[in-house]
């Protein structure tokens, strides 16, 4: 297979930081100089959800994974839509029309349809955004993800380790300066509107307001899915921070695992194509492993975007109607950093998704560690993601918190 490859420019990730002498500063700078390596090779694959490019992200991921002694190491795939954008696009199309009608309408049944109509599409959306249902999930043009399959160890508990390898489409939804105020609201309260807030406002007036809010809110709800749609016209981002650099942390986390095992346990790594477009890689691996994880002895652990500044993990995620992550695995996170004389990271809520969600709406624990930078994500689903501007450090960090959860959970 041929390897779509980016430019070789900006592809050192950054600067080493300073660190101390001796055998533990050689060992830092050893697994600085991995993770940048790592990220670098990931974020010059053109690999955006369900094309060629992301198959050739998996047989790298692959390859690395044989050279750290994983066994059972496999390329798996799967159908999935290639964006989320026609899927959230089609659902805002769909309240604009219940809300016309509903404004149209002279009799009360109309109206009243109309508003149904609104309501469901808002429903929809809600399911689709979270993942916990999308009947859009191979909306065309659908194509083939691949995800990669990995393993550590054995044992009758399980570690799951996630990080995605699929990277954004950027577009005009992704410019800093939409995102400049809910970064803002974050960076004050570790709470991250939905991404998708001013849409699920609009269908929301779609079904609840008067006739002038229905006209208003119809074409609000017109003009986003047009900026939506918009995303489709560019090329993958990429993707160093979101999310080469959890690939590299996940890599590196394995390697550890590898070298001082976990008592009693097995270790999977989970590498998902298509998280951008919806989660569609995950979604595919938890139907494979369905039934055969016992909740009271799987922890999950995802990466995703660690390269940012300051590690966060997520106490919720989605849009209005939110994941929720288990008070008690939360405190896991912070109970392990504390105990390993790291500092414990701030739980976040986060606006959009990530993998470990669809892990909690199938009844598995599971954290999910990220990473911010004045209250949001450094470059982020834009062009300028490159190497040079991921904090290596911070990633190393996130690889820390993880490996302290890891051994706090197994010693448990």
């Amino acid at each position: 297979m041929t390897t779509p490859l980016r430019s070789r420019a900006n592809m050192s990730a950054s600067a080493p930081e300073p660190v101390a002498s001796g055998p533990a500063g050689d060992a830092e700078r050893a697994a600085r100089a991995r993770i940048a390596r790592d990220i670098a090779e990931l974020a010059a694959i053109a690999r955006g959800s369900a094309t060629p490019g992301e198959h050739a992200a998996a047989h790298w991921a692959a390859a690395r994974l044989r050279e750290l002694g994983a066994a059972d190491v496999r390329v798996t795939h799967f159908r999935y839509r290639r964006s989320f954008a026609q899927a959230h696009a089609l659902h805002m199309a769909a309240a604009a029309g219940g809300a016309l009608v509903a404004a149209a309408g002279r009799r009360r049944a109309a109206r009243l349809l109309g508003r149904l109509v609104a309501g469901a599409a808002l429903l929809s959306f809600e399911l689709d955004y979270s993942g916990r249902r999308q009947f859009a999930r191979q909306l065309p043009p659908a194509g083939e993800g691949a995800s990669v399959n990995g393993r550590l160890g054995e044992g009758p508990r399980t570690l799951v380790v996630v990080a995605h390898l699929d990277a954004a489409l950027t577009g005009a939804i992704w410019s800093p300066v939409l995102l400049r105020a809910g970064d803002a609201w974050a960076r004050r309260s570790g709470r991250r509107a939905s991404l998708a807030l001013l849409p699920e406002l609009a269908m929301l007036a779609a079904l609840l307001g008067g006739r002038r809010a229905l006209r208003s809110a119809a074409g609000a709800l017109v003009g986003f899915a047009a900026l939506v749609l918009e995303c489709l016209r560019h090329e993958p981002v990429p993707g160093a921070n979101d999310n080469a650099s959890g690939v590299a942390a996940a890599l590196e986390l394995a390697r550890r695992l590898s070298e001082q095992s976990l008592p009693a346990t097995r270790v999977e790594v989970i590498l998902p194509g298509c998280e951008e477009a919806g989660m569609g890689g995950m979604a595919a691996w938890l139907a494979e492993a369905k039934g055969k994880l016992d909740p009271a002895r799987t922890l999950l652990i995802g990466l995703d975007t660690v390269g940012s500044g300051e590690p966060i993990v997520l106490a919720a995620e989605g849009g209005l109607w939110p994941v929720r992550y288990r008070p008690e695995d939360v405190q896991l996170v912070r109970r392990a950093a504390t105990a390993r004389g790291l500092d414990p990271p701030r739980p976040w809520r986060l606006g959009a998704w990530t993998d470990p969600a669809l892990a909690r709406l199938a009844g598995l624990p599971a954290v999910s560690l990220l990473s911010v930078r004045d209250g949001g994500f450094p470059n982020y689903h834009r062009p300028s993601d490159t190497p040079d501007r991921v904090d290596v450090g911070c990633v190393l960090r996130c690889v820390e918190l993880a490996e302290a959860v890891a051994r706090e959970w197994a010693e448990a």
